[in-house]
């Protein structure tokens, strides 16, 4: 076995592999969510319909979304390791347990947040990126990526859903941003009070975005 390989599925190997991989969807969530946010133009969807053809025909983006597929299950199956192993470091539970002490809940429960986000994903994906590139529904011109959002948030259930899965990614988001960088060694005590703000503003900026879009398009605030 080659010490790349030693590495990598080391404890610390897999540590950084899920900080890469995080890093990468955090740039993702960025970009995904400055294309729907575009709906807030307010134009019929006409600003929205534009941007998200882009990124569906340009060669780059879709080359890179391979490569984006590709991390995001590197990033669960390797979230997925990491917790086996520390469940299997410590087989019989303490008579008191008092994990807050020195962290927080959401980071004692990123295994529980991960799931549902996976969840939410799996969803997420069938509504709009199954619709979108495997069928014919958009790209036949039946209706809009913008037509589809209106008609998928008239349920009830669905906004809901999403609600939650923007929720359980803002306390995925809070520890996952700090850790990233601390697993990249990337800590100055003149900048981690920086990346620690940032890493706040974005864990709820960025969710309360994207739960904000299925609840105006739901009430019909956003036509």
């Amino acid at each position: 076995m080659s010490w790349v390989t030693k590495t990598l599925t080391s404890s610390l190997g897999r540590k950084l592999i899920m900080a890469v991989s995080g890093l990468s969807l955090i740039a993702f969530l960025l970009v995904h969510c400055g294309i729907n946010a575009c709906i807030f133009f307010n134009d019929g969807g006409h600003t929205f319909n534009e941007a998200a053809e882009f990124m569906g025909t340009n060669w780059l983006i879709r080359t890179a979304e391979i490569g984006l597929f590709a991390g995001l299950i590197i990033h669960i199956i390797d979230g997925l390791l990491l917790w086996k192993s520390n469940a299997e470091k410590r087989p019989v539970k303490y008579a008191i347990v008092k994990g807050e002490a020195n962290s927080t809940w959401y980071s004692r429960s990123m295994g529980l947040l991960g799931t549902l986000l996976l969840i939410f994903l799996v969803v997420h994906l069938k509504h709009f990126w199954v619709v979108s590139r495997f069928t014919d529904v958009i790209t036949g011109g039946q209706k809009t990526l913008f037509q589809e959002m209106v008609d998928v948030f008239a349920n009830p259930v669905p906004v809901v859903l999403y609600v939650l899965g923007c929720i359980s990614l803002a306390y995925h988001l809070l520890h996952g941003f700090q850790s990233a960088f601390q697993t990249m060694g990337w800590n100055h005590p003149k900048y981690t009070p920086f990346v620690k703000s940032l890493g706040a503003g974005f864990s709820i900026l960025i969710p309360l975005l994207f739960a904000a879009m299925p609840i105006a398009m739901h009430f019909g605030w956003i036509k």
